[in-house]
């Protein structure tokens, strides 16, 4: 029985390896049943079909190109213009600009008797003035001191901010990135919650703090809560994080303790980020205004920014030089680093 049993289970495992092995028959495909003349057709209609949907890329891209280029050109302009329009109207006469602009600056709210009123008569607005002169900046300049003083506040407020911001932020920013531990995480995530709040929100407590420790009505009162900003330590921890870590075991291989390879890795590699944010913060809070005000109450230690907003109407000509000049400082310093703003801010991670 057994051997009948086996038997069978011989012969339907042949029988299954035979099924198994029968070869499928073979079909023809669409390619192969074309003729000689077909195929040529074939492929001259799929390469007609390539080239036009390429052209039609390249149309698009173009339009696209050009639509981009136009629109980036309207946005410069419009930014450029206000520039061109103070440094050329700087050089006109104190007759000239009232003619041009007294209409204006007699309807705004804070000149006119009543309160904003429409424009009397059309404005004229001229780029190129009638007659170069340079008595608005020789009465700033020379005739009074104020605008020199209130110059070399702003550089004795700006310059230790920004160098003391940048030296906490590297050390903070190294430590963030070289340690990644819990505690420090929760630590800068409530660095990123203050740099998200508003200004005004910390305005207060800064306030309160410079009262108690008896810095208010002094530079220190603006310089300590610029020089911890937390600005510039999110965006130096975002950049070091990048730094690849087979750098820095090569690094402790050669005997390099924590300090040599914050100061011969981290520092260069981040050369970038840090140029870019020494032109950030420099920009930044050489515009500062609402600190000033609420911090210094001596008129005599306010910075350049507030002094601009409190020329009068009768100084029209000193208030067109005196924002030219403040300019000049951001321009210069925003020109000379700014290959590097692009690519510290590009490769910083920030979007």
């Amino acid at each position: 029985m057994n051997n009948e049993l086996q038997a069978q289970r011989r012969k339907q495992a042949t029988l299954a390896r035979r099924n198994v092995y029968l070869e499928t028959p073979k079909t023809e495909s669409f390619f192969e049943a074309m003729t000689e003349e077909q195929r040529a057709e074939f492929f001259r209609r799929s390469k007609k079909i390539s080239l036009a949907n390429e052209r039609r890329r390249n149309i698009n891209h173009k339009i696209l190109t050009a639509l981009g280029i136009i629109v980036a050109s309207i946005a410069a302009l419009l930014a450029i213009i206000p520039i061109f329009f103070t440094f050329l109207n700087s050089f006109m006469s104190s007759d000239e600009i009232v003619d041009n602009y007294g209409v204006i600056f007699n309807s705004l709210s804070g000149y006119a008797s009543g309160g904003a009123t429409f424009l009397s008569k059309t404005p004229t607005l001229k780029l190129v003035p009638q007659q170069v002169t340079f008595e608005q900046y020789k009465n700033l300049l020379f005739m009074s001191p104020t605008y020199l003083l209130k110059f070399w506040n702003s550089f004795v407020l700006v310059v230790p901010i920004v160098a003391g911001q940048m030296i906490v932020a590297c050390l903070a920013s190294y430590s963030f990135a070289r340690y990644r531990r819990k505690r420090r995480e929760v630590l800068f995530f409530s660095y990123i919650i203050l740099m998200l709040m508003p200004f005004q929100v910390t305005l207060v407590p800064n306030y309160m703090i410079s009262d108690k420790l008896g810095i208010l009505n002094t530079e220190w009162a603006i310089i300590l809560p610029g020089v911890f900003s937390t600005f510039s330590i999110f965006l130096l921890t975002k950049y070091m994080r990048q730094i690849p870590s087979a750098y820095i075991e090569a690094a402790k291989l050669d005997g390099a303790n924590e300090w040599q390879i914050f100061i011969h890795i981290a520092l260069p590699t981040c050369k970038s980020a840090i140029y870019a944010l020494v032109i950030l913060l420099f920009i930044d809070y050489w515009n500062m205004v609402e600190q000033p005000l609420v911090l210094l109450t001596d008129p005599d230690k306010q910075p350049l920014s507030v002094f601009l907003s409190q020329i009068n109407s009768a100084e029209i000509g000193i208030a067109f030089a005196a924002s030219a000049l403040y300019m000049i400082p951001p321009l210069l310093i925003f020109l000379r680093g700014e290959e590097y703003l692009v690519e510290g801010i590009s490769r910083s991670g920030v979007k």
